[in-house]
């Protein structure tokens, strides 16, 4: 994939507020993320895959983790969903979707379903 489709300039603004205003479940999840802690993995934080910005993404499994709030289950936000998940796995970058809830409320069984995408290594 074309590097030139990651971290676009115009969205750099974005992508920091985003990173400095983490929702609760975004900051439970990021503490295992960072600094390889999830299976020696790289993650990034707020980074943009074309004109999307990504809650999480591992640029070595090719996967987007998003976790969605209420705004993604009224049905204008799971059309915008739809739309962005098919134009990220067309680029062959997996997206996984968990509730803020299920972050918050079951981390453990969010962090089995994020390791069984891994490939073996």
């Amino acid at each position: 994939m074309a590097s030139e489709l990651h971290d676009l300039p115009h969205l750099r603004t974005i992508r920091r507020e985003l990173r400095s205003n983490m929702t609760p479940a975004e900051r439970v999840l990021w503490n295992v993320l960072k600094e390889k802690g999830l299976k020696g993995r790289k993650f990034r934080r707020q980074h943009s895959i074309g004109n999307y910005v990504a809650d999480f993404y591992c640029p070595s499994e090719k996967l987007v983790v998003e976790l969605d709030g209420q705004h993604h289950y009224i049905p204008e936000g799971i059309e915008n969903d739809k739309i962005r998940d098919q134009d990220i796995t067309v680029l062959g970058i997996q997206v996984l979707r968990f509730e803020n809830k299920e972050v918050l409320e079951s981390l453990t069984e969010v962090l089995k379903k994020i390791k069984a995408t891994f490939s073996e290594k």
